[in-house]
Formats: C-alpha cells, sequence, structure tokens
C-alpha cells in the first residue's frame, strides 16, 4: 500500500516510524511547516527534521528532538559571543540546518532539500514539507502575539492561550509532490499529532484539504490521547483554547469531511466520534516494536475501510 500520513511534532513522526517499518519507500510523510523560524540567520524546520531523524533512526529519543549523541559545541560558542540561546541546535543538527540554507540561496526548493536530507541520513520513506511558501504560527496571548517556537520554548507553553492563527497563508498552496502523493495513496493517515498547531496548520493550506478529500483511498486519523491524555506537549490546552473537547470526538471534529475512519486508544474512558467507524486498541507506542504494531493496526483499519 502506497500510504500518505500528515505529521507534526513525536506522535506523528513515531508513527510514521512505525509505517516505514512496515511499507519502507511507499511511505510518503508530509510535514507541518508552520512551526519554521529563522536561528542565527538559517531556516530551520523543527517538524520535517524531527519526521526525517525518526525515520533515518537517528533521533535523540531521550530529548526528544535532535540528533542521537550530537554535541552543543557551537551552540555554547555562539552563546558565549553573545547571540540569543534560547533556541538550542545541537551540532550536526547545525548542519542541517546549513545545508538548507544554502541550499535554498543558490535556487533550490525546501522540498528537493528535505529530500535530499532525508536520503543522506538513511531514510528510505520520503519527507514532504506541506508547502513551498513561508507559513508562520502565531500563538495569542495576553501579553500579546507569540511566534509558536517562543511560546513553546521561552514562556514554556504556560501562557493562557487566547487563540490560534497561521500567517502566509493566502500565498500558500500544497507543493506538486504532495498532490502527487495524495492523488496515488491507498490511504492518507492523520497522525498523532497536536491537531491545533500540527496538523492544523497543514489542512489550513488552501486546496489542502481539498487534495486529500479527492485521494482515492480511505482518511484515517488517529487519536493523540493515550488514556484520555496527551501523551506529551500542550495538545490538551491548545484543544480547550480554540473550544473543543479534550477528546477523541474533539479531534475528529477538527477533520470534518475529511475522515472515512479514526483509531481510538483502548484506554480512553470518553465515547468515540458517533458518526465515523472507528478502531479501538492501544495505541502507546513504546519502542520500534510498539510503533510498528499501531502501524500495522492502521493500516489493517485502512484496508478495512476500503
Amino acid at each position: 500500500m502506497r500510504v500518505v500520513v500528515l505529521a507534526g511534532g513525536t506522535g506523528g513522526a513515531k508513527l510514521a516510524a512505525g509505517f516505514q517499518d512496515v511499507i519502507g519507500a511507499d511511505l510518503t510523510v508530509i510535514a507541518n511547516t508552520g512551526d519554521d523560524t529563522e536561528v542565527h540567520g538559517l531556516r530551520v524546520c523543527p517538524d520535517p527534521d524531527l519526521v526525517t531523524y525518526w525515520l533515518a533512526g537517528r533521533i535523540d529519543e531521550e530529548r526528544g528532538w535532535g540528533i542521537r549523541g550530537d554535541g552543543f559545541v557551537v551552540h555554547e560558542q555562539l552563546e558565549e559571543l553573545g547571540a540569543p540561546g534560547w533556541f538550542r541546535l545541537s551540532d550536526r543538527d547545525l548542519a542541517t540546518c546549513l545545508y538548507r540554507t544554502h541550499f535554498l540561496a543558490e535556487g533550490g526548493t525546501l522540498t528537493a532539500a528535505q529530500a535530499q536530507i532525508a536520503r543522506a541520513l538513511g531514510a528510505s520513506a520520503t519527507v514532504l514539507p506541506a508547502c513551498e511558501e513561508p507559513i508562520r504560527t502565531k500563538i495569542h496571548t495576553p501579553a500579546g502575539e507569540r511566534g509558536l517556537q517562543e511560546f513553546l520554548i521561552v514562556d514554556g507553553a504556560a501562557a493562557p492561550i487566547e487563540g490560534v492563527t497561521v500567517d502566509g497563508l493566502p500565498e500558500a498552496r500544497p507543493t506538486p509532490e504532495v498532490r502527487a502523493a495524495l492523488a496515488e495513496a491507498d490511504a492518507v493517515v492523520i497522525g498523532p499529532s497536536n491537531p491545533v498547531i500540527s496538523i492544523g496548520p497543514i489542512l489550513a493550506i488552501p486546496g489542502m484539504r481539498e487534495a486529500i478529500a479527492d485521494a482515492p483511498g480511505p482518511v484515517v486519523a488517529v487519536s493523540p490521547f493515550v488514556a484520555g491524555r496527551a501523551v506529551k506537549g500542550p495538545t490538551e490546552a491548545f484543544m480547550a483554547a480554540v473550544g473543543r473537547p479534550v477528546s477523541a470526538a474533539g479531534v475528529a471534529s477538527l477533520y470534518t469531511g475529511l475522515l472515512d475512519g479514526m483509531v481510538v486508544d483502548s484506554g480512553d474512558p470518553d465515547p468515540p466520534p458517533a458518526d465515523l467507524r472507528t478502531l479501538s486498541c492501544p495505541t502507546l507506542m513504546e519502542g520500534a516494536a510498539g510503533r510498528r504494531a499501531l502501524a500495522e493496526r492502521v493500516l489493517e483499519f485502512a484496508q478495512e475501510l476500503r
């Protein structure tokens, strides 16, 4: 099966790694670019790189980001020289961003840059940025508007969330590569990522929802809630901020018009979405075996929906 996964953050990236174990090069991941930022003059793409590091077996699982075993020599020297130090890039992660920035400066595309990064690091699946145009997620707080990275890292995601917007959307479009992958997909899976700040910016790109709805295979979402709670990150706060229940049904309501089915955790105390076919199974991905097991269950469910 040719599978397309929409992902951003750890949950979606882990599931993508499980799918790669099962179907290899038949997997395409559409990664959120609303998290992108500029650090030390470099184009930093946290979600595409996070997905790539998971697929390539390079991720630092203990930290949850960056490359395993990497150091911070360059970052520490920059900080000593007076550069802002709030966004930490380890040395090899910094090299990824240097490569991307030079690639773009020489006229290359973000899509081609990420493809080369994924190939060079050993991923067999394809990683596609959701769009070429810069989009930036902004969080509105009582103190004013904050970029997503500043909100998550500097503010520690502690400030009350009054709203979420994405700058740059009117100019953005799904890339030709994204459209082609969706047009050939035997299944489209919306990963267990934060539905507001990880999946939301992907779906908000003009034309994206239509491209997903037109995909020939079923569209399946995997709930990010395990036993009714988010595994990590501020997913619950963002769901509350957009006025949706902190439940699988609340997540499904953000994907209205797209879904043929949803996978929910067997320990979830809340009722599943009433108007969707659902699969209830353990969704906590513990280790490579757990990631693969969930991917296999989602694939079987998608085949039933076909």
